[in-house]
Order: C-alpha cells, then sequence, then structure tokens
C-alpha cells in the first residue's frame, strides 16, 4: 500500500483487514460496464455491481449483481418476504454507505449491511468495486460471499437488450 493518503479508502482499508485474497486494479474512470471489465481483465458478467436496497424507513441491504444482470424485484421481494423493495437516491444511499453512486461496495461501508449475492457470484473470480471511481478488487466469488456472510439466491434477470 502507497504511502499516499488518496491511494486508500474505507473499502480498501476493510479489504485488507479482511484477510481476503484479493488483486486491487486501478484504471480511472470508465463510460460503461464493458469498458470497465475490459480495463479489469475480466468479462461483464463478472463485474459486480453493488446495489442498495431499502426495505423499510432506517432499514437497507446491499445486493451484489452481476454486471451483465438486473436485480429481479419479484424474486427479491419474494426473497426477502416483503411486497416493497426501492431503490433509493444517490444521498440517501451515500448516508447508508459512505460511498457515492458508482464506488458503493460491501467493502468498508458507514455500518455492516446485510447482504444478498446472486447466485451467479459463486463458481468463479469477480470484480467488485474498490470505494472509489476507478478502483476495484479481483476476488474468489465463493470467498467474497462467505466472508461477506451474504444471502445467495437467484435474486437476477438478464439485462434488457438496449
Amino acid at each position: 500500500m502507497s504511502e499516499h493518503a488518496r491511494d486508500t479508502n474505507p473499502a480498501l482499508q476493510a479489504l485488507a483487514a479482511s484477510g481476503l485474497e484479493h488483486e486491487i486494479t486501478r484504471h480511472g474512470r470508465v463510460g460503461s460496464l464493458a469498458e470497465a471489465a475490459e480495463a479489469r481483465g475480466v468479462s461483464p458478467a463478472e463485474v459486480i455491481k453493488t446495489m442498495v436496497v431499502r426495505r423499510g424507513e432506517g432499514d437497507h441491504l446491499l445486493v451484489l449483481v452481476p454486471g451483465d444482470r438486473t436485480i429481479a424485484w419479484p424474486k427479491l421481494r419474494e426473497l426477502l418476504g416483503v411486497s416493497r423493495l426501492s431503490m433509493p437516491d444517490g444521498e440517501a444511499a451515500f448516508a447508508v454507505t459512505g460511498f457515492r453512486r458508482g464506488t458503493i461496495t460491501p467493502f468498508g461501508t458507514t455500518r455492516p449491511l446485510p447482504v444478498v449475492a446472486d447466485e451467479r457470484v459463486l463458481g468463479h473470480r469477480v470484480s467488485i468495486g474498490g470505494g472509489d471511481h476507478g478502483v476495484a478488487a479481483t476476488v474468489d466469488g465463493d470467498a467474497l460471499v462467505a466472508h461477506l456472510g451474504a444471502q445467495v439466491a437467484d435474486v437476477t434477470d438478464p439485462e434488457a437488450p438496449r
């Protein structure tokens, strides 16, 4: 780790302390998921998006979603046993996690949050956000899920073609 303070953040500190074997990639800002995947040397499906979901007042969780997929709201509601879920706006997501949109990660959040991981995170290496634009960590998906104590289920659908 560099001595420059700007080279670290709460996510990278939490990753370092986690004991998880990981590789940090720094690639600067990218304009799309495809660019992020290319910069990180992984497929779009291996880029894991961390989504903040609001279950109720003061009740949030994180959902780990493969880059080529989107949250399947009916599946997630059924898994969580609730009739309503929503995505908080950027300011609310920042208040809950300590990270801005596009940099949210399950590592180093303001407070610990429950995590649901789509089952497709398992079985291969994945690239997850590192708490800043253009910073990512490549980790084993199984080890990631185990470390986070994530609930694993089929909670996504393929991303609709644009």
